[in-house]
């Protein structure tokens, strides 16, 4: 999805507003979704729409990505730096500092955001029209424990890095048709952070982080469907030199019911009515989907002799589908059914 337009890849117009584009996203994601499209590139489409979503609904991204482009939504969602991804003689901001900056090519270690995390649950039926809670078992980035993240050993020396003297960045000149300017990068020597650690930590192997398996209680709320999600913010790989960490995206896929199915907010189920039952009026038990049962009636107003061919053919029917006549004997033809359909076909003529 390198060059698709987010608001082409859903469909949408710029104009349209939330509602427009979160019922775009789930026609789409109904369409494309892996478990339901099984066509070739069905799976890359539905990440295509769902990493377009992720943008467009929220407004701050949304907003960033109308004035910036894709450069204005990187991982942090473009809040921090809308200009990233404008390399023009070592980016605007040393072009900045080569006039306006101090010389000492000091400037502040920037804190990282940590990665966002993704997690797939599947609902009973059931599960995603009334909500629930879930329990999901993820393996993320935290903090190492041992060393609280500062890659050292417990106790050891942490020295200055002497190529940047600390600061973390070297600053290079270069002359160009345009005059000389200075580029800022990470040093090379201590990889951006400043410090040089003689002793690693045992554990993190001096990363400062180190994997772990957490179980996180997802709340589901009521009437979701498949191909939605649920974040949770903070709930990501831990950040980088104070940085916020990541969020956990779960993603919905909703178990199909034997009875049961939806259309929106609709529940719709199919009961089996013959002719007959529904001229004379019957009372039928239905379930419902808390477990109970609920009596629809079908009233007809007929004569006594309309009603009386009616029966008899309900009686028909009813025997036909447990294989026995109105006597109990197995059916041998259908000359009785001719006989009663032609009377009816007489009386209602």
């Amino acid at each position: 999805m390198a060059d698709k337009d987010f608001y082409e890849a859903l469909g949408v117009a710029r104009t349209d507003n939330e509602e427009e584009i979160r019922k775009a996203f789930r026609k789409k994601a109904m369409e494309f979704h892996p478990d339901r499209n099984k066509s070739e590139g069905a799976e890359d489409k539905f990440k295509e729409i769902n990493e377009a979503y992720q943008i467009l609904s929220d407004p701050k991204k949304r907003a960033q990505y109308d004035r910036f482009g894709r450069a204005g939504v990187g991982s942090n969602g473009g809040q921090d730096r809308p200009f990233d991804g404008f390399d023009v003689f070592g980016g605007f901001g040393d072009i900045f500092d080569s006039f306006f900056g101090d010389g000492s090519g000091r400037r502040e270690n920037r804190s990282q955001r940590g990665d966002d995390l993704q997690q797939r649950v599947i609902l009973d039926f059931n599960e995603a029209v009334f909500g629930t809670e879930r329990e999901v078992e993820i393996t993320r980035q935290e903090s190492c424990q041992r060393c609280s993240g500062a890659g050292n050993e417990p106790g050891s020396e942490v020295s200055s890095c002497t190529t940047c003297r600390g600061n973390g960045q070297v600053r290079r000149s270069q002359r160009s048709i345009f005059g000389q300017f200075a580029q800022v990068t990470p040093c090379p020597a201590c990889r951006g952070s400043g410090k040089v650690i003689k002793t690693p930590c045992t554990s993190c192997r001096a990363t400062g982080v180190d994997r772990r398996k957490r179980k996180i209680s997802v709340t589901i709320p009521a009437g979701v469907e498949a191909g939605m999600q649920v974040r949770l913010t903070g709930e990501g790989d831990t950040g980088r030199d104070g940085g916020p960490a990541g969020n956990l995206y779960v993603h919905l896929d909703v178990r199909e019911h034997k009875d049961f199915y939806r259309e929106g907010n609709d529940l719709l189920y199919a009961l089996p009515v013959n002719v007959a039952e529904a001229a004379l009026g019957v009372e039928k038990e239905v379930p419902t989907l808390d477990g109970g049962t609920e009596k629809i009636k079908v009233p007809q107003a007929l004569d006594p002799e309309q009603r009386k061919l009616l029966e008899e053919l309900a009686l028909s029917l009813n025997s036909k589908q447990s294989g026995h006549d109105s006597s109990g004997n197995q059916d041998s033809d259908d000359d009785g059914d001719k006989g009663i359909f032609e009377k009816i076909k007489e009386v209602l003529s």
